[in-house]
Order: structure tokens, then sequence, then C-alpha cells
């Protein structure tokens, strides 16, 4: 106890925060309630238990290091209650020389949900050779609850070795739900999405949306990066274009409200996450059950 009021003595001076800086998202009551219980409720959410509300996007595959990265989140998913999105798959769909490196479901457990993933431009060229299947028992062969579709097409069209998307993918997405019965997740990549994609999407039978959100990690911006200066000086506004999450959660609100039986009914809230209270604040708000979700936050943690 002296060592702790000693603390206090040294550091009271130094502990001042300026009313610039006060958050004032949220109406601060101390009086009305005790402290919560130490383990939070837990919350059923693409039909499998959480104990926290948090979702790892999906970051990378097929190399070494992402193997050792996707084992260490499915590692922290399993012992926190996390659900979790592997990286793009892609290359699982050619040969298995990678597969170990997606391989977690043994390691995150079967009671937490864990979902493959493919870029649109991959799904789009699956729909149209008929090889749906292909994706169906790669997902099988993971021991993924389903698909998550990431959708990029910034992101391919700056990228050397990028796809063009030729169809656009609410078309693509649709032949999916009507040619499979993989559950489907669908997300952005860095940009976020507007109004009337959001409304598209919440029409299908998806078992999530997920926002990606301008703010996190933007692909667009890692593509630029790749290119040489006299290039990417060029094509840098298009990595300014997009929609945060909090934009993007009041048209997801809104769409609500218009039509409340909407087929797709969970978010995942995530792009700009920068701390479990902006996540707390973010799914509070929303009318549809949400968790949020978390990329780079994880990845600085997991790469040991």
């Amino acid at each position: 106890m002296s060592d702790r009021k000693k603390d206090h003595i040294l550091m009271a001076l130094e502990a001042g925060i300026p009313p610039s800086r006060l958050d004032r998202k949220f109406i601060y009551e101390p009086l009305l309630s005790p402290h919560p219980p130490d383990d939070l409720p837990p919350i059923t959410f693409m039909g499998k238990k959480l104990r926290a509300p948090i979702w790892v996007s999906s970051m990378t595959g097929g190399t070494e290091l992402a193997g050792t990265i996707n084992r260490n989140l499915a590692r922290a998913c399993r012992e926190f209650g996390m659900g979790m999105g592997l990286g793009s798959c892609r290359t699982l769909l050619g040969d298995d020389s990678h597969f170990e490196d997606f391989n977690v479901r043994g390691v995150i457990g079967d009671e937490l949900p864990l979902y493959a993933n493919l870029g649109i431009a991959q799904v789009e060229q699956l729909v149209e050779e008929g090889g749906l299947g292909r994706a169906v028992e790669m997902a099988g062969r993971l021991g993924a609850d389903g698909l998550v579709i990431h959708v990029n097409p910034l992101q391919e069209w700056l990228q050397p070795e990028g796809d063009r998307i030729r169809k656009p993918p609410i078309e693509t997405i649709s032949r999916v739900l009507d040619g499979c019965d993989l559950r489907v997740v669908v997300k952005e990549v860095g940009q976020g999405m507007g109004p009337e994609s959001l409304e598209k999407l919440l029409r299908l039978p998806l078992e999530a949306v997920e926002f990606g959100a301008f703010g996190g990690t933007n692909f667009t911006r890692v593509e630029l990066m790749r290119m040489d200066r006299s290039h990417s000086g060029t094509y840098s506004p298009l990595s300014l274009i997009g929609h945060e999450a909090e934009e993007m959660l009041d048209f997801c609100n809104e769409i609500v409200s218009r039509e409340n039986n909407l087929p797709c009914r969970q978010l995942i809230i995530s792009g700009g996450i920068q701390s479990f209270l902006q996540g707390y604040y973010l799914t509070s708000r929303s009318v549809l059950p949400a968790i949020y979700g978390q990329a780079a936050g994880f990845l600085v943690h997991a790469r040991g």
C-alpha cells in the first residue's frame, strides 16, 4: 500500500490530460453500476459461441512466415474465445504445397468459427469455369465453417500481377450462394463500402458482412508502395477513396430501419479499429448483432 501511495504522489503531476483529448463518444456515469464480472458473457455469432466479441480479420497465407502467424493467431483465438478468418487461400486451389500454413483447425479447436478466404477475382473464375466445388472441397479440407470472399477491385487494378474483375462482384456472390451450400462472409480490404453495396449485400443470405473499412490496413496503398515512385504518385489519390467504419455503421443502421427482414443479420465491424473501447462503441451502436475485427493489431504480436 505504501508503494502505491508513493507512486500516486510521484505521478500525480504528470497524469493530467488536457480537455481537448476528452473522448466525447460516451456519457460517463460512475454511480450507476458495479464493476462487471471478470468473464464476459458468451456471444452466439456465426452459429458458434465466442467468449470475446472479437474477430481476427483475414491477413495472409502461402509463405513460411504466414504459417507461423496463422498458428499463433489460432492459439490466441482458442485461449480467448475469438473467431478467425484465414488469409487468402488461393494457393490451395492449385496444390497443397502451403496447406500446413493454413491448417489451424486443430489449433483453434472445433468450438470457434474459422473461415477460409478467396478473392472475388478467383471466385469469379471458379464460377465461370463451373469450379465452385474446388472452393467447397478446399474449405472442407481446412475444416472451415465457411468462406470469406474479399472484394478488392482497387487492389487488383493497381497490382502488377492483379486480375481483372469482369462482372459486378454482387452478381458473382449471388451465384456462389445459389451454387453451393457454403456459409459466406463478404469483406472489403481497406476502402470500405458505400450504402448501395451494403444494402445489396444485406439483401443476400450471407453469414455476415465484414466492413474492411477505411482507416486500417489499406491494400490499395500496399500495392502503391510496391510500385516505382513515378507510378505510385499518379495513382495515389485512389488510396484515399472509401468509407470509415462509423460511417458504414450509420449506413447499415439506416438500411435496417427501412427494412427489418433482411436475410443477412450479422456484422463484423473492421477497418481502423484501434482499441477495444472503439470496438465496444461501434458494436454497441449497431442495430444488427455485431462483433469487431482487427488485423494489423494482432499481426504485430503474431510474427514471433
